[in-house]
C-alpha cells in the first residue's frame, strides 16, 4: 500500500492533514506505513496524479476522497460534520480506509 499526502507549498492545512492521517493510521493498526509527503510546485507536478487541491490523500494513486482532479495549484476543502474544513476528520479518514478494507475492522 502506498499512501501519499499531496500538498502545495505553504499549504495552511498540510500539517493538520498529516497529523490526522497519522492518527487515523495508528487507530487502524497500520501506523507503521510510510506516508509520502509530496509537494506540488508546478502544474506539471500534478499531471498524472489524483490531485484535487491541497491537501489530497492518495492511496495506491487513488484519491481517498474522490474529487475532481485539477492541474491548478490550489487549496481544497472537505465537508465534515463540523462544516467545511481544510482536511478530513480522523473519523472520516478511518472510515475511508476501512471502506477499502484497510486496517482493523
Amino acid at each position: 500500500m502506498r499512501i501519499q499526502l499531496l500538498v502545495i507549498e505553504d499549504c495552511p492545512n498540510s500539517a493538520v492533514a498529516s497529523n490526522r492521517l497519522e492518527t487515523a493510521l495508528e487507530l487502524l493498526g497500520i501506523g507503521g506505513v510510510l506516508v509520502e509527503h509530496r509537494v506540488m510546485k508546478t502544474c506539471a507536478d500534478v499531471r498524472g496524479t489524483e490531485f484535487a487541491g491541497s491537501p489530497t490523500i492518495a492511496v495506491d494513486s487513488l484519491d481517498l476522497f474522490p474529487g475532481a482532479p485539477t492541474e491548478e495549484l490550489s487549496c481544497r476543502v472537505y465537508s465534515t460534520p463540523l462544516g467545511l474544513q481544510g482536511a478530513p476528520t480522523i473519523e472520516q479518514l478511518t472510515a475511508a480506509f476501512a471502506s477499502r478494507g484497510l486496517g482493523k475492522r
